[in-house]
């Protein structure tokens, strides 16, 4: 059984940086893709980025292109969500999900298992 852990979230101000981290247990973690998605409150949960198994391939939310990164080590069975340039309208609950297929996803029926979550909070 798979298992994932998000840590790294907090409070941080506008044009700050945040780093996530997802641990993951149990499974080959080498083989799968990986994805972050975000909920702010009140609204539906949204993709955010998507990694590759060999973290070659990554995609994005246009509303987050060029501010935040997605990369993975394998060694260490663990995906990172890296956040520059915070905005307070990234303030949500971030997840980190699983792909048993080795590629991410933008959609989220397409992810096998999820995580908690980590609160990011961003205050203007």
């Amino acid at each position: 059984q798979v298992q994932l852990v998000e840590s790294g979230g907090g409070l941080v101000q506008a044009g700050g940086s945040l780093r996530l981290s997802c641990a993951a247990s149990g499974g080959t973690f080498s083989r799968y893709g990986m994805g972050w998605f975000r909920q702010a409150p009140g609204k539906e949960r949204e993709f955010v980025a998507g990694i590759s198994w060999s973290g070659v391939t990554t995609n994005y939310a246009d509303s987050v292109k060029g501010r935040f990164t997605i990369s993975r080590d394998n060694a260490k069975n663990t995906v990172y969500l890296q956040m520059n340039s915070l905005k307070p309208e990234d303030t949500a609950v971030y997840y980190c999900a699983l792909r048993l297929n080795g590629f991410g996803s933008m959609w989220e029926p397409e992810y096998d298992y999820w995580g908690q979550g980590t609160q990011v909070t961003v205050s203007s």
